[in-house]
């Protein structure tokens, strides 16, 4: 072969190369976001989200990309927007919720879910066991019974001469809604105060729990976590202080808005969580060998501001459990 020949053909086949590199690079993996809130409402979820992600070498945009489906409180809707992110066949399909993880599932068998939901997912039938989940489903347990007992008793110790404590909570998530009841109810009992059940799934009727809570003279407000109360920490922070009901929240969140107390975990953090399980399932990782993440910690924030308001005087006892004191 002539020096020439040998050079022209060296040239045709270097410029082939970038073509061909480019053509073997993978494509970004999809992770789909199936939510029954809307966009604003899980700002800080998806803040937790892109944090857990990026913790575990995934950039949205950069080599990820996330498809998000929105339900705008309207459960009703979820199945099919399942259905759309199966057909797209993401990588991943994240579930903060229980209504939209029980879409999720219906959907599909292969696709790993990562969810965070509030009941027993072993008793809600999302896997078989904590330690070895066993499907395609695997992620975090908030156990919301729990925190709503503890708040309540946190509650109480804060204003013990009352004798009667409102309950807010979401019927619209039944599973839910029954967990907490009971819980709470059962905790009441062994205090020896009476509970208000409240309902609340729209902005107006939790205008009318609060109506409701002075019309009985109810002394104090235990709000329960669930993905629509959480949606509107505004409007029931705002309504406590209009009208000077001392109330116990599940989210730090709500404290840093105003509110007087809150039990439970950070948001973000929580949802920190789900994006790391979210990257090892992208990396290789099966749900099923990924035991559910459960809190090993929960966290008492007390907003002093609020309280003075209120003119409730905080207990020193309660002060020195807190893990943080607002000013």
């Amino acid at each position: 072969m002539r020096r020439r020949d040998f050079i022209t053909l060296l040239g045709g086949a270097a410029a082939a190369w970038p073509f061909k590199a480019h053509a073997q690079q993978p494509a970004m993996p999809v992770v789909g976001y199936l939510s029954n809130g809307s966009p604003e409402a899980d700002a800080s979820r998806l803040t937790g989200l892109r944090r857990g992600l990026n913790q575990s070498g995934y950039v949205e945009g950069r080599n990820l990309v996330i498809e998000y489906r929105w339900a705008g409180n309207q459960a009703d809707r979820l199945p099919a927007l399942a259905a759309d992110l199966v057909q797209l066949r993401v990588a991943v399909i994240v579930t903060p919720g229980l209504v939209a993880t029980l879409a999720a599932k219906a959907a599909t068998t292969s696709i790993p879910i990562v969810f965070l939901v509030g009941n027993d997912p072993v008793q809600l039938g999302l896997v078989a066991s904590l330690n070895r989940p066993g499907g395609n489903l695997t992620g975090f347990n908030i156990l919301i019974g729990e925190l709503g007992a503890k708040g309540l008793a946190l509650l109480h110790e804060l204003v013990p001469g009352i004798a009667t404590i409102g309950f807010l909570a979401n019927p619209n998530n039944p599973a839910v809604f029954e967990l907490m009841t009971r819980d709470v109810l059962a905790a009441a009992s062994v205090i020896g105060v009476k509970v208000q059940t409240l309902k609340a799934a729209t902005d107006r009727e939790i205008d009318a729990a609060f109506v409701s809570l002075v019309q009985e003279r109810t002394g104090a407000l235990l709000v329960g976590n669930d993905l629509f109360l959480n949606n509107r920490i505004e409007q029931l922070v705002a309504l406590a202080a209009r009208h000077a009901i001392p109330a116990m929240y599940p989210l730090r969140d709500f404290a840093a808005a105003g509110g007087l107390m809150s039990y439970g975990g950070r948001l973000t953090d929580n949802y920190q969580q789900v994006g790391i399980y979210t990257g090892r399932v992208l990396k290789g990782e099966k749900p099923a060998d990924l035991p559910v993440v459960q809190p090993t910690k929960y966290e008492l924030v007390i907003n002093l501001k609020t309280a003075r308001a209120l003119a409730i005087d905080i207990p020193p006892t309660l002060v020195a459990l807190a893990d943080e004191v607002i000013e």
